[in-house]
């Protein structure tokens, strides 16, 4: 009597049981609820609405959620850390530390984009979308489980790699265009930011910026907000007048 044999063939693993393992891997915990997560990476695109409340579902409410729980973990840390430190200085080195900069490249390490439920193409995103929803993973956390989990996630995420070293960060530049404008004061030199027209064809409406010293055109930058189009035009002029500024 023959046998046959049963060739079991592995079933493809859904979308949602992906999602679940990677993300397991960034929280380096299992999640109990992962329909917080899955909010997190939803973009105001999509045009979902909650079905229990009937309000607009995507990520900027945890990103806000998150953003304050940022926020208060490490303030917690540097009071902690430096005894020594004011109220002025605390709030300096705690702006460095979740500055958009370093949001951007935590969101862009644990490669967060890969998740976003959006229908505006990728490419099209500025720069600060992975700082948004890092940070909108941070609320997801919190919802999910609790402080403690949320704080050992930042400890782990942003200040075991980042604080290290506090005089690196003492030294690290927030503001460019705070710093810029301070010069100028100092200096007496006349600063002037001047909104143009942006002719771009993105889906996201993009701000363009020119920087003028002294009546002169010295930098442009350009945005998805008219704030960051004049901070990546500061930028510009900072590394231009350099030499000058750090002279004093």
């Amino acid at each position: 009597m023959g046998f046959i044999r049963k060739i079991i063939t592995p079933r493809p693993k859904k979308k949602e049981d992906i999602f679940y393992t990677d993300l397991s891997k960034i929280l380096g915990f299992k999640p109990k609820n992962i329909s917080h997560y899955q909010k997190a990476f939803v973009h105001r695109s999509i045009k979902e609405f909650d079905k229990n409340t009937g309000f607009p579902l995507n990520y900027e409410r945890l990103e806000f959620l998150g953003d304050a729980m940022l926020s208060a973990i490490i303030a917690a840390h540097l009071f902690q850390i430096v005894p020594s430190g004011d109220e002025g200085y605390l709030t300096q080195m705690r702006s460095k530390i979740v500055s958009r900069e370093h949001l951007n490249e935590l969101g862009k390490d644990l490669d967060l984009l890969r998740f976003i439920r959006s229908n505006v193409i990728l490419s099209n995103f500025g720069e600060n979308v992975h700082g948004n929803i890092f940070e909108a993973l941070i609320g997801a956390i919190y919802l999910d489980r609790g402080y403690a989990y949320c704080q050992k996630f930042i400890y782990k995420r942003v200040i075991a790699p980042y604080v290290v070293d506090i005089l690196k960060l003492e030294g690290k530049i927030t503001s460019y265009k705070s710093l810029f404008i301070e010069w100028c004061q100092k200096k007496k030199k006349e600063l002037v930011f001047e909104v143009y027209e942006d002719s771009g064809n993105e889906p996201i409406k993009q701000f363009s910026v020119k920087l003028f010293l002294n009546g002169e055109l010295i930098a442009k930058g350009r945005s998805t907000s008219k704030k960051k189009a004049e901070e990546v035009a500061a930028k510009r002029a900072y590394y231009a007048f350099q030499n000058e500024i750090t002279a004093g």
